[in-house]
């Protein structure tokens, strides 16, 4: 009995493997000269979106194209069957409206008419900080047919230097401001980015090209204006930290400065030492003082690259005792060398 069992399901896998064949067969040979494309569902999408093609004379598809920039599509031939086609919109496909270009085994062409909804996506920027005429580069995807950039908000367009399908270079415009986010239109529509650009012009500078409403240097190891390397203008506040000194480098308006509560932020570019580090930034009005002891605000700095941070100023409190005197970083150590980091626009933000 068992032989006999083993028997029926060795004859019904034969079968299932020859109905399997049978079926594949039939598909390719549903080729047709004449393929006629009843619905495609959506008929409007963006990228890595399911498309399903149905009509008659659909099998043997060997290729599928979106029109514009001839961007193939790849596909599963086993789900390509003579009245259906199932396929993604590819995330390198251009936006707006175009035919899909299918062919089959025979040569024959099918063109269903489609619209690929491809928004510009900003993912990064080269700079958050700006002043009229400042060039950024923002990397993405989708923005070789921005047609404007405004600020948002405002009729204030940036113009348009270089593009391409993942950067687009800009040049900024003058603008009232304090800061905004932009609004990129192409072909499919409009997007407002989630980053936020501040104008320089309405910040409270602590230093940018040199140092602003008289602060100056109030470091503890070597620090100077340096002209090595710089995220805007030409020159940076290079600080020094000499190995083992746990020592704090910054700046300093012996005057004091008084709370200003219509400003938001604190915010700067560093560009790393050697190896990763964590700065802590301290002021001499925080609660915990000016110095080494106080880890409450730690910023961790990669090595080699401009990062750039935006501090909430109720996370700093920088006039919890009263006037702020001293702003600056501290490092515990470095242990193994001396190291230097570059800062430029060190700002507070509305």
């Amino acid at each position: 009995m068992k032989t006999i069992k083993n028997l029926k399901i060795f004859l019904l896998a034969g079968v299932l493997i020859l109905a399997g064949c049978t079926k594949e067969e039939q598909s390719e040979s549903k080729a047709s000269k004449n393929p006629v494309a009843d619905k495609l569902d959506p008929e409007k999408a963006s990228g890595n979106t399911v498309l399903t093609l149905t009509g008659s004379g659909l099998g043997g598809i060997t290729s599928v194209v979106f029109e514009k920039g001839n961007v193939p599509a790849p596909f599963n031939p086993t789900l390509n069957t003579d009245r259906a086609l199932i396929f993604r919109v590819p995330d390198t496909a251009n936006g707006g409206t175009q035919n899909i270009i299918l062919t089959n085994r025979l040569g024959a062409q099918l063109k269903v008419p489609f619209n690929v909804v491809a928004l510009p996506l900003v993912n990064t920027a080269s700079n958050y900080n700006f002043v009229e005429g400042t060039e950024i580069t923002l990397v993405g995807n989708n923005l070789q047919d921005v047609t404007s950039i405004t600020i948002d908000g405002t009729a204030a367009a940036a113009s348009i230097v270089t593009q391409s399908k993942k950067e687009l270079v800009i040049k900024m415009p003058a603008t009232t401001v304090n800061s905004a986010k932009l609004v990129l239109t192409n072909s499919t529509g409009p997007i407002t980015t989630s980053q936020v650009f501040v104008n320089l012009d309405k910040a409270y500078k602590i230093f940018t090209d040199d140092y602003g409403n008289g602060f100056e240097n109030g470091s503890w190891g070597p620090a100077s204006i340096s002209s090595t390397f710089a995220k805007s203008g030409i020159k940076s506040f290079k600080a020094g930290y000499n190995k083992g000194n746990w020592s704090a480098d910054g700046f300093a308006n012996w005057n004091g400065v008084a709370s200003m509560p219509e400003y938001n932020y604190l915010s700067f570019w560093v560009k790393g030492a050697s190896v990763d580090y964590t700065l802590y930034v301290t002021g001499d009005a925080r609660a915990g003082g000016y110095g080494n002891s106080d880890r409450s605000v730690p910023i961790a700095v990669p090595a080699n690259v401009w990062t750039y941070f935006k501090i909430p100023m109720t996370t700093l409190e920088l006039w919890k005792k009263g006037p702020m005197k001293q702003l600056g970083f501290w490092i515990e150590g470095p242990e193994k060398q001396d190291e230097a980091f570059y800062f430029d626009d060190v700002i507070l933000v509305k």
